[in-house]
């Protein structure tokens, strides 16, 4: 899930960055400290979006840099359990799919793809559902429901499509349209 945050946080502003305007060096070096990193509680930071406050700068004895305390917004990305993304399908593997979520991939086990025996096609690098003969390779656009999230070291993300409404898009559609049908034919 996106979010934004607001944050406070301490700045070293180095001498060689005096004279300066001083929003632009401390938006620089927020961006340098936090985008693209991990944070258990914030997720995965995307960007630092704006500057709202920058305190008096303290100066340290035996450090020339000023400290100053900055209140700043920062957009993140942060995945959720049972929450249902969608992504597209960037690897596929004997043992499932990754499928890229936001700035990060997550994995579908093949016992979490369909309700089908499937097997896998090196050389095409598809995922095939022996009964139901659907496919499934890099580049589909798919839903999900995360199932499991593991925040220990780079994080790791578990994903089902066996739950209705989930699944590759064009599976999901002729469902629907399915569904249509049996009720127009009803009616």
């Amino acid at each position: 899930m996106y979010r934004e945050y607001l944050v406070l946080d301490t700045v070293r502003v180095p001498p060689d960055k005096f004279g300066s305007d001083l929003k632009e060096v401390v938006t620089e070096l927020l961006r340098k400290t936090y985008e693209g990193k991990w944070d258990r509680d914030l997720g995965v930071v995307l960007a630092v979006t704006e500057v709202e406050e920058i305190g008096v700068g303290k100066i340290i004895p035996g450090d020339g840099a000023t400290y100053h305390e900055v209140k700043f917004k920062l957009i993140s990305f942060k995945p959720e359990l049972q929450e249902v993304v969608e992504g597209e399908v960037v690897d596929v593997a004997e043992f499932g799919i990754f499928v890229r979520i936001g700035p990060m991939d997550a994995l579908a086990h093949v016992s979490q793809i369909m309700e089908d025996y499937i097997s896998y096609d090196r050389k095409q690098g598809v995922l095939i559902g022996k009964e139901s003969r659907r496919s499934i390779k890099s580049g589909d656009r798919v839903r999900a429901r995360i199932i499991a999230v593991s925040m220990k070291g780079k994080p790791k993300i578990g994903l089902t499509m066996k739950q209705p409404g989930l699944g590759k898009i064009e599976w999901i559609e002729e469902e629907v349209k399915k569904k249509e049908k049996a009720k127009a034919n009803k009616g």
